[in-house]
């Protein structure tokens, strides 16, 4: 059946349940003397009122739903590896890291975010090269550890390749992205990378990285 079928017989089997409740002998309401009109509630009232008990799921559980694996590295030990500061650090926590392979890191985009006062105004988009700068700071944490490097020094961009964009990125998203090395050329001190990043499960946005060390 239908679910507005359903929460009809839903409906006409509580109220023949406390038709019978009262049959049985249970206390009833007063007698209402003649002409005095009883006020009920519209069908439409009950019938939200069961969808509301049915569907509701309250604060606990919601946070429950959401609760999030453990940070290897939280904010403290981010800003002890990468030398950037509010408002132009874009990584909150690592929550997955291989030395000197790959990192898992997570920027939880929020109303208050600086760059939504003019990107824009009516419709707050976080900037594609925003998203891209926040996966190389990922990148750093892989690159400015042990045994890439001892830390000192600079990480600069060098090239972007391939970058796609899926969807936009938006107040109330978390930007969960990885970035995995697949080249270092300590001689040269260059370093590759690819990186990915999603939403809900969804991919946002890719690329191909490529930074310099600079000392």
């Amino acid at each position: 059946p239908s679910p507005s079928v359903e929460l009809l017989h839903r409906s006409s089997a509580r109220m023949l349940a406390l038709a019978s409740f009262g049959l049985a002998g249970s206390p009833q309401r007063p007698a209402v003397p003649h002409g005095v009109a009883r006020a009920r509630l519209p069908v439409a009232a009950v019938a939200e009122e069961t969808v509301a008990e049915d569907t509701w799921a309250g604060a606990e559980t919601w946070s429950k739903a959401f609760a999030e694996p453990e940070a290897i590295f939280e904010i403290n030990r981010i800003k002890e590896i990468l030398p950037h500061r509010y408002p132009f650090l874009l990584v909150d926590k690592v929550i997955e890291f291989e030395a000197g392979k790959r990192c898992v890191g997570v920027k939880k985009v929020t109303s208050n975010e600086e760059f939504f006062n003019g990107h824009f105004p009516q419709r707050p988009i976080m900037p594609g090269v925003l998203q891209v700068e926040a996966m190389a700071q990922v990148g750093g944490l892989v690159a400015l550890q042990e045994p890439i490097t001892d830390g000192k020094g600079d990480f600069f961009f060098a090239g972007v390749n391939n970058v796609k964009w899926r969807r936009p990125v938006v107040p109330g998203d978390t930007l969960v992205m990885e970035m995995e090395l697949t080249a270092f050329k300590a001689k040269f001190g260059l370093v590759k990378m690819k990186g990915v990043a999603y939403v809900d499960g969804q991919k946002v946005v890719e690329g191909d990285f490529q930074f310099a060390m600079v000392k």
